[in-house]
């Protein structure tokens, strides 16, 4: 009888995950998965590289979950433990396996290094483990099933770069052979309107809602709706998700809707595109993230025509013709210098809109008191000249992130009201 995996618990190794050097991406590409796959997860570890301390988070997950995967501690040093680790607890001596020896005598042909005697310990696995290859580094990754407790334990490599195509390539086909649900979710992406306004709008249907379930998120500049169905067949789960989003599109919710299952970038520069509009960037305080962020979009080539980063106020004036008497009266970081820059920007690069971004991202050097988060963006087009005056916290950098999705929100706005007014 085919065994069912139901439940799983995710533990992640590394003491720099402890310490806030590392960010754990690896944890949510997993429960991505696990979801995709109906294999609930109720809890995740991270762990230091400490042999006692990985014993005790494994032995507990084995305690209570069915699927225990392991990421991170597969490297050739003294502190990466984690196979040995798991291979004593479940008593199954680790073996050199030769395939991944192969490949990782390969490998450091390939790029011109010697191989050293430590590497080769990458190469050992637990007796009877399904060996996952790692084409994108040395690590290999494995499956050890255990039949006499009805467990299955995943040890995969650390860096995300390798972890994910392994996650999405080998290891999603591997667990699919012990599943008998699909979970498949759908993201509405909503722009112009706030969480509670449409929880407000969609309250009843959401309480109701069993199968597929329907939940809010918030997300800086944005509201995300996901439905999530579960079934038998990844047919009918995607029959039932596409069921509720037509519906939800239909309430007073839909008009607020910029996509499903995309991005606030991707949807901007597929706006842009199907409306043959243009675009050209002004950037002061952003230093150019938003003309990388949409280059980060296959196919912006479509739509942005290039971009201006006026960090001082010399080129404000020469390039995009914002005024002596703005920057002298206003400052660089005003309402008026922002509209100047948005058309100076759509005036020297014939584009259908200019956007323009000016701001303080910190309260460093020369920022009057009290105005550290203070952003003005700007978007230019036919019909005249918008801005809209943001107070922002957090560092320096996420000040930059959130002008930026502030910005691509306006835009939105912009492609939302030209659909309407067509």
């Amino acid at each position: 009888m085919k065994r069912i995996i139901r439940t799983a618990e995710t533990v992640s190794v590394g003491t720099e995950l402890l310490l806030g050097d590392t960010v754990n991406t690896d944890a949510a590409c997993i429960a991505k998965a696990l979801a995709m796959l109906g294999i609930h997860q109720y809890r995740q570890t991270a762990v230091g590289d400490n042999r006692e301390r990985l014993e005790e988070a494994v032995r507990e997950a084995l305690s209570r979950a069915d699927l225990l995967i392991l990421t991170g501690g597969l490297g050739p040093t003294y502190d990466d433990i984690t196979k040995e680790t798991v291979a004593a607890i479940l008593k199954r001596p680790l073996l050199m396996n030769a395939d991944s020896l192969a490949r990782l005598e390969d490998f450091f042909r390939r790029v011109g290094r010697r191989m050293t005697d430590n590497n080769r310990k990458q190469a050992l696995m637990p007796t009877g483990a399904v060996v996952f290859p790692n084409r994108n580094g040395t690590a290999d990754g494995c499956a050890v099933d255990c039949p006499e407790t009805g467990k299955t334990v995943i040890l995969l490599p650390g860096p995300p770069s390798e972890l994910e195509p392994m996650v999405r390539e080998q290891v999603l086909p591997f667990l699919s052979g012990y599943t008998d649900r699909v979970l498949v979710s759908k993201n509405i992406n909503i722009c112009g309107m706030g969480e509670s306004e449409v929880e407000a709008l969609l309250h009843d249907r959401m309480a109701k809602a069993k199968n597929p379930t329907e939940a809010p998120y918030c997300a800086e500049g944005e509201v995300r709706i996901r439905v999530t169905a579960s079934s038998s067949s990844r047919a009918e789960a995607e029959a039932l998700c596409e069921k509720s989003v037509k519906e939800i599109l239909e309430t007073p919710v839909g008009r607020f809707v910029y996509g499903v299952d995309t991005t606030p970038e991707r949807a901007v520069v597929e706006g842009l595109a199907a409306s043959h509009l243009t675009l050209f960037t002004a950037e002061s305080c952003t230093g150019g993230l938003v003309a990388k962020v949409v280059t980060d979009v296959p196919g912006a080539s479509r739509v942005l025509k290039g971009g201006v980063v006026s960090y001082t106020n010399e080129i404000k004036r020469r390039l995009l013709g914002v005024s002596e008497e703005t920057l002298e009266k206003e400052t660089a970081v005003s309402s008026a210098c922002a509209t100047e820059m948005a058309e100076g920007a759509r005036r020297i690069s014939g584009a259908d809109l200019g956007v323009a971004t000016t701001g303080y991202a910190d309260g460093g050097e020369g920022v009057p008191a009290g105005c550290a988060g203070l952003v003005f963006i700007a978007l230019a087009d036919e019909n005249g000249t918008q801005v809209k005056e943001l107070h922002l916290t957090g560092t320096r950098a996420a000040v930059r992130e959130k002008a930026v999705k502030q910005l691509f929100r306006m835009i939105l706005d912009s492609l939302m009201s030209r659909k309407e007014n067509q």
